[in-house]
């Protein structure tokens, strides 16, 4: 009510002076202060800017934005020229809007198994999935823990003690003899046996009951990850990250030489066996670079919204470029576009409240490395001080899989999870101002493709920091050079970018800052 009547009484004052006499009086001179009015700013937010801009970044010109390479130095720059051109200064005090990132990259470890003394190859027998220290294993026995599950249903390390081990565990999960599974008691299966969610619940486990190694059969998947993992060279990780413990997805041959009968048999136990493992970590050291820019509040500057999205790209392979036009330069576009409006509404004399970090992260294709620096190791601003980061990661197309004929949606995953007022206030934006479908498909806490886990704001929100992740859906062109600027649906992005920027404004323009009632108390 109170925007509506200030808005009526400016209206009114300036009709006045228009039929008034005309005065030579410094007063008169002066351009009165537009309406507070967010609409203003949201509607310079447009489809043919987007495009434009969407056209240039990824283009071929940026050799699929790879972090580390040239393509990506020239990414970094067109968002620095642009936060230049919109009067927009750097967040870092020293006014370089480059954040450099330092990131080791990994090239294939040199591995020697050796198994009652018979030899095992790498990539034929095992393959690293986790950036692991330089050192050596020698045991005279091993932990079989079946199914690697420790769940209140069932568990494998009840009468079993797995610290400092080497451990081997399988793929899936117990059934009942009716075929139901145990865990769920019915035919759907858990997160234990999930592809997706089994690799990091079955290791995390172990990790934290102290295993020195992991050995992990699962034979269904073990060529793809070969084909992955096996040539390490362009696996990134930051300067310090090395796990303590060793996690490899390990062939037949070698589970079998292990425990013979390990397709039947989910029953944990004590293995005897003569291992030796070396491990030898190689890597070469790369630097990146995050690109930061910042408005400083005009009420309660010390208090910062974020506004995220990954610069970075999968780069050239085999001769083609994967331009990354939906992944992530819609989010990236939408990002700078962002800026813009809230740069005019400061020129207008309607600057936020409190302050706005715009984030553009690199490594997000790598490991979510850039936002993890920025969190883990250098934040611009204390994270305390961080109100809330709204991540925009793939918001220009359309999601196949979708039931509803309603093309203007966008999946919304995170906003409930540490705030309820942040939830509340992103419903309330949208109804008021877009009316765009809100989809909280993937925001199920059992939603088997983990995308909550997947893009930069998890970053944000491990460290209890409120987060709403805008995202559209992957696609038949997701991680292909088909990702081209040519399939964006430019309305949509439009309309995406917009509610991002109703929820900015209002969370940074409300009296008092959301409180993040749910996250959990360290």
């Amino acid at each position: 009510m109170r925007k509506l009547l200030s808005g009526i009484v400016i209206a009114l004052f300036i009709v006045a002076c228009g039929t008034a006499k005309k005065t030579t009086s410094q007063a008169s001179k002066e351009t009165p202060k537009k309406a507070n009015d967010p609409k203003i700013y949201a509607n310079t937010i447009t489809a043919e800017d987007l495009k434009t801009a969407l056209y240039t970044y990824a283009s071929d010109e940026f050799q699929g934005r790879e972090t580390g390479k040239p393509g990506q130095k020239l990414a970094i720059n067109f968002l620095k020229d642009h936060y230049i051109k919109y009067g927009i200064p750097a967040a870092k005090a020293d006014g370089n809007y480059f954040q450099e990132v330092p990131l080791d990259i990994i090239n294939t470890p040199d591995v020697t198994l050796t198994v009652n003394g018979k030899d095992f190859k790498y990539v034929e027998d095992l393959v690293s999935v986790a950036t692991a220290g330089t050192g050596k294993i020698t045991t005279k026995e091993i932990v079989y823990a079946g199914f690697g599950i420790d769940d209140p249903k069932y568990s494998n390390y009840t009468d079993i003690d797995v610290k400092d081990k080497v451990v081997l565990i399988k793929s899936g999960e117990p059934k009942n003899e009716d075929g139901t599974y145990t865990i769920s008691g019915s035919t759907e299966a858990s997160k234990w046996s999930n592809m997706r969610q089994q690799f990091a619940n079955k290791r995390d486990i172990a990790k934290v009951k102290g295993a020195k190694a992991v050995l992990f059969y699962y034979p269904e998947v073990y060529d793809m990850v070969a084909s992955r993992f096996g040539n390490a060279s362009g696996i990134m990780s930051l300067p310090g990250k090395v796990e303590t413990s060793y996690f490899f997805v390990v062939g037949t041959n070698l589970a079998k030489s292990l425990v013979n009968d390990i397709d039947t048999n989910g029953k944990s136990s004590i293995v005897a066996t003569d291992m030796s493992l070396n491990y030898k970590n190689n890597s070469d050291k790369i630097s990146s670079e995050n690109v930061a820019a910042f408005i400083k509040g005009s009420e309660k500057p010390d208090e910062i919204i974020v506004i995220s999205a990954h610069l970075d790209h999968e780069g050239v392979k085999d001769g083609e470029v994967y331009n990354g036009a939906d992944d992530d330069g819609s989010g990236t576009v939408a990002v700078v576009e962002i800026a813009e409006a809230f740069a005019k509404a400061v020129k207008d004399g309607n600057g936020p409240k409190r302050s706005i970090l715009f984030l553009n992260v690199t490594g997000e294709e790598k490991g979510l490395l850039g936002s993890r620096h920025y969190t883990d190791i250098d934040p611009i601003f204390p994270l305390e001080n961080t109100v809330a980061d709204l991540n925009i990661d793939m918001i220009g197309r359309v999601d196949p899989e979708r039931k509803s004929e309603n093309r203007n949606y966008v999946y919304l995953i995170g906003s409930d999870k540490l705030s309820t007022e942040l939830h509340t206030i992103s419903e309330e934006m949208n109804a008021k101002y877009m009316n765009i479908e809100l989809d909280y498909t993937y925001n199920d806490e059992n939603d088997p493709n983990r995308f909550y886990y997947r893009s930069d704001h998890y970053n944000f929100a491990k460290n209890n920091i409120p987060i709403i992740f805008y995202f559209n859906g992957t696609h038949a062109d997701y991680h292909k050079p088909t990702d081209t600027p040519d399939k964006i649906q430019y309305d949509l992005l439009e309309n995406r970018t917009r509610l991002v920027f109703y929820t900015a404004w209002e969370i940074a323009n409300r009296e008092k800052r959301i409180v993040a009632d749910k996250a959990e108390v360290k």
